[in-house]
């Protein structure tokens, strides 16, 4: 994991928060190229969750709504967790992160914390001037309730009948008491949720069935798995709005850790909603003559923990012709960088058609350009962030107008012609 976080901040990934000011705890700024991973990897999900199925759509809703809707969603009431204090060293700890031995985590005091009381884990702001009740407002805790409110609106423009989903992307905010881990636990991250509405009796068949879809996204992108596992939650476990949950875990170096969740909301979220705002949110099954409240399967999923995920699994180290190489094997689709160009040397003689094959490039895919140090260093500089593809110019290609393609896993090197690479790039890349 140190090495991760090391790489992550060498390289441009990700850097600490304010840092210049010492940092903020459990807050990450995403530096040039973990901008690019981390919108790659909300691309893929994207791509497999809302372009390629016609039972899906998207929406964006707001960070601030009407304090209603968390009354309505119970996260007002329940959205809790239990805290405890140490006597001892003042430190606060979530009372389900204690170890079985009763010491404190930070001073090794045993039996000596307060009794646990509940804390409510939503951020509080005020909108207008006045800051009293009457303008409380909350930074939501999640996207779906934005969906649930939206579902009449979304339903009656798209014209879609059940089952069919309401995808949406964004940041959401927990004041998390023991954030950590790196980006795994943050008070500000990015969720990518979709409800799926689904006919009452369909919600079983439905759940298995997103369960499979969502592991599966997961190796298809590269993750081993042995390293994914989908744990059903115990009855204990389960959130207020859930009939049943199982988790997509990833095997983390500190151990097994959700990566998504998969549950089954029931018509709860749209009853609530239904009651607390007096809109009417059934849906009318004109081909059955009935009327219903559809039930909801959640796949949620947090595009940092994501990252991270897709990070670790990546990281390589190994040795080639004795000399030590770091590697980041991510699937191209993930991969920051497609490509690299990288004139042979610094002589002036090849930058006019070095900078025309990145000219050519640069359009259709993400382009470094690197002509600083031996060109092994650079080949070097390009595995260790991922770059899938190194496209080298020499000076036969003032000759042949060709160029050496590396591959970043083989190391191996195919020389071809300017005038064909953008075709072999893509098809390398699968793009």
């Amino acid at each position: 994991m140190d090495r991760i976080v090391n790489l992550a901040k060498r390289r441009g990934l990700v850097f600490p928060s304010s840092e210049i000011y010492g940092g903020f705890r459990s807050t990450w700024d995403y530096g040039p190229l973990g901008v690019l991973l981390k919108r790659n990897v909300k691309d893929a999900w994207w791509r497999s969750m809302v372009q390629l199925r016609d039972d899906v759509v998207g929406i964006d809703s707001s960070i601030l709504m009407a304090p209603r809707v968390w009354e309505a969603s119970g996260h007002l009431a329940t959205f809790t967790d239990p805290l405890v204090d140490c006597r001892n060293c003042k430190e606060r700890f979530r009372e389900d992160d204690l170890p079985d031995s009763g010491a404190c985590p930070n001073c090794g005091e045993r039996d000596a914390f307060t009794e646990a009381r509940q804390f409510n884990l939503m951020f509080k702001t005020f909108v207008g001037p006045i800051e009293d009740d009457a303008n409380a407002a909350y930074l939501r805790p999640e996207t779906a309730q934005g969906i649930f409110v939206n579902f009449k609106n979304v339903q009656t423009t798209t014209r879609k009948k059940p089952p069919f989903g309401i995808a949406q992307i964004g940041k959401s905010f927990r004041n998390e008491i023991t954030p950590g881990n790196f980006i795994f636990r943050t008070r500000e991250f990015e969720q990518m949720e979709m409800e799926y509405f689904v006919p009452p009796e369909e919600s079983d068949r439905w759940f298995e069935y997103w369960c499979a879809e969502r592991h599966r996204w997961y190796t298809d992108l590269g993750i081993p798995e042995a390293r994914l596992r989908l744990r059903a939650h115990e009855t204990d476990e389960l959130s207020h709005y859930s009939t049943g949950t199982a988790d997509v875990e990833y095997e983390y170096p500190w151990g097994w850790g959700e990566l998504e969740g998969i549950a089954k909301r029931s018509d709860y979220d749209l009853t609530q909603h239904a009651e607390f705002s007096g809109e009417d949110l059934s849906y009318f099954d004109q081909e059955n003559d009935r009327r219903y409240l559809p039930h909801v399967v959640e796949p949620a999923a947090g595009a940092d923990r994501a990252t991270l995920a897709f990070l670790l699994a990546a990281y390589t180290e190994e040795e080639v012709r004795g000399e030590q190489r770091t590697v980041l094997r991510l699937h191209p689709d993930l991969a920051p960088t497609k490509v690299a160009v990288l004139p042979l040397s610094k002589k002036e003689e090849l930058r006019p058609i070095a900078r025309e094959v990145a000219d050519i490039v640069r359009p259709h895919l993400q382009l470094d350009y690197d002509e600083a140090g031996s060109i092994g260093k650079r080949y070097r500089r390009q595995d260790e962030v991922g770059t899938p593809l190194c496209v080298t110019v020499d000076f036969d290609s003032l000759d042949d107008r060709a160029v050496t393609v590396r591959d970043r896993d083989s190391m191996n090197q195919d020389r071809v012609p300017i005038a064909g690479l953008l075709g072999y790039l893509r098809e390398q890349l699968g793009a």
